[in-house]
């Protein structure tokens, strides 16, 4: 499967040779830099502004040099020009909760699978879907460091971006990681060690998980362990964030000074003291994964047929998924009848949280066994709103508030001096959530990149059929 991805995603490619052409003829006139003008759209900038008609912008190899309305920006001479008139374009989806490399297909093993190539392929995967930035969080072996160094050194890559959390903190013998994976803790020093080795290595950040599966593991991260990993991270410049499940928890975290939280809270309605020391310590609801919760409630995901959904997978994982054997085995697990209830408290706590003022950002938690990568962005905007945000918010927290938040000062927003990484959509998200399914085109560092309508995995280039028009 992996590697029928890879050629549907080189196929697609071909559908940015007209761009290239028109770019090296450009160059070829004396020009010293790429110069794309994107003209007449109405901008989503990523700010929480209200969206602004008939703008338009300039971007100068790969960075945006002028945005500002149309009549305003001047097309440089000899500049690649394109009429976006009727289209909508905001900032590439940030996604702050994801992990990489797992799975091939719906079949998760770290030793397995977990390479560059996969790694890469799956960065690609999510630019097709217009999320060109992901924080990948607490599941990388070592080699995510090359990838990333390599990234920032080049500056214009294909695919995502990635900011990394390395290997989380897991408490010896407690609930996290994933196997075949060295992350686990006994001790507060040993603690303190990791987390400098996690951070020399170059992590962006810190994650440590506190949860119990339900009380299927005997004991939960204690207080000391993870008073340890943020006191580590903080003594570092990094900031931590918690996997929580319990209001407990999150509340002892809060008083511990965690950054922000990965999950919401999904045993019980959040109170009000909890919601008054978040906003004293300035803890954010970085993800909510409601996409990964409303994923445990189907024993087959209720998007199996969609044509959005299945030209970034192969017909062999559409097999496996609709599996009666695996629907059968999905039923009868011992927590199925609880996930229908955990989704409604995330739901309801998430939209107190979003009420109430708490910062929030949008993460999936995609990347793990059928949560698939992209795709979950979408239906995670699509849950926000259900849960009492407005599309501009959710779209906010999935730009701006999500880059704000690890100080990723070139990406987020469209503005001048930032990366072009674009979303360009043929119908208005701010209108219906859902409108950010109807990708047009999708830009890291001004570079067209291939979108999902352009992909077709594990098929023939056309066995798909033609884009939605």
């Amino acid at each position: 499967m992996r590697r029928r991805l890879r050629h549907s995603l080189r196929r697609a490619t071909l559908g940015r040779l007209g761009a290239g052409i028109a770019i090296i003829a450009f160059m070829a006139g004396g020009a010293s830099a790429e110069t794309v003008v994107l003209e007449h759209f109405t901008l989503i900038d990523g700010t929480g502004r209200a969206p602004q008609r008939d703008q338009s912008l300039v971007m100068v190899d790969g960075r945006v040099t002028q945005v500002g309305p149309a009549a305003r920006v001047r097309a440089p001479k000899g500049a690649v020009r394109e009429n976006l008139r009727g289209k909508f374009l905001m900032p590439g989806i940030i996604d702050s909760h994801v992990h990489l490399g797992l799975v091939d297909g719906i079949e998760q093993s770290f030793p397995k699978y977990y390479d560059r190539a996969n790694v890469e392929q799956q960065l690609k995967l999510y630019a097709a879907y217009g999320v060109t930035s992901v924080y990948t969080l607490g599941t990388d072996g070592d080699e995510i460091h090359t990838i990333i160094a390599d990234q920032r050194r080049i500056g214009r890559i294909d695919g995502a971006r990635a900011f990394t959390a390395g290997r989380g903190v897991v408490y010896k013998g407690s609930y996290g990681g994933v196997p075949g994976l060295d992350q686990q803790v006994s001790t507060p020093a040993e603690t303190q060690a990791m987390v400098r080795r996690e951070v020399a290595k170059g992590d962006d950040f810190v994650k440590l998980w506190m949860d119990d599966e339900f009380g299927d593991v005997a004991e939960r991260m204690p207080y000391s362990i993870s008073k340890a990993a943020i006191d580590t991270a903080h003594a570092l410049g990094k900031k931590a964030v918690g996997h929580i499940f319990y209001a407990e928890n999150a509340a002892g975290l809060v008083g511990q000074g965690v950054d922000g939280f990965m999950h919401q809270v999904r045993d019980k309605p959040i109170d009000v003291a909890l919601i008054a020391d978040m906003k004293t310590k300035g803890t954010w609801q970085l993800a909510s994964t409601l996409s990964r919760e409303a994923s445990f409630t189907y024993r087959l995901l209720p998007f199996v047929d969609d044509p959005f959904f299945l030209r970034g997978v192969a017909p062999t994982t559409i097999a496996a998924l609709k599996s009666p054997e695996r629907q059968a085995r999905l039923a009868a697990g011992p927590h199925f009848g609880k996930y229908p209830a955990v989704l409604d408290m995330a739901l309801k706590n998430f939209g107190a949280m979003a009420k109430a003022g708490i910062p929030f950002g949008m993460g999936t938690d995609s990347g793990p066994t059928a949560r698939f990568p992209g795709y979950f962005a979408h239906w995670e905007l699509e849950l926000m709103v259900k849960a009492g945000v407005t599309p501009l918010q959710a779209l906010t927290a999935a730009t701006g508030t999500n880059a704000k938040f690890l100080n990723a000062r070139d990406i987020g927003t469209v503005e001048r001096g930032k990366w072009g990484d674009l979303l360009v959509l043929d119908r208005d998200p701010t209108a219906d959530i859902r409108n950010t399914r109807s990708i047009r085109a999708v830009y890291v560092a001004g570079r067209k990149q291939p979108t999902i309508w352009q992909t077709c995995t594990g098929r023939a280039a056309d066995a798909c059929g033609p884009a939605p028009q």
